[in-house]
């Protein structure tokens, strides 16, 4: 039986480049079910830099409420909890950012993470 995967190979890889924005879920059904066996040269900028940009701030958002945590006990200033607002806001921004690229349709690189992405995962 044969699939029919016009919908990956009429828009060059941008609707698995937008789909890989939404979530770690996202990423994977983007690469797996729509990239995988038809790779495109958009589809794979947007997904390097989505897979990093997961990572990164998986890892800051896993660090920084460790960090926090420990100061806001031993401190008592609460108000350092909006560190980690601030830096919730500028990685949305990020995320905004790359995503308004992949709905165009452009190979436009997130800041701070995007040009790096495509160097680190040459094989997506």
């Amino acid at each position: 039986m044969e699939t029919n995967n016009n919908f990956t190979a009429t828009d060059n890889g941008k609707t698995a480049g937008i789909i890989s924005y939404f979530t770690i879920i996202g990423w994977l059904i983007a690469y797996f079910a729509m990239h995988k066996d038809n790779k495109t040269e958009l589809g794979s900028y947007q997904l390097r830099q989505t897979l990093l940009f997961a990572i990164v701030s998986t890892v800051i958002g896993w660090g920084l409420g460790f960090v926090l945590g420990i100061l806001i006990v031993s401190t008592g200033v609460g108000a350092l909890i909006y560190i980690a607002y601030i830096l919730q806001i500028a990685l949305f921004i990020i995320w905004l950012i790359g995503l308004i690229g992949a709905i165009n349709g452009e190979k436009k690189p997130m800041p701070l993470i995007g040009e790096k992405a495509q160097t680190m995962f040459p094989g997506i």
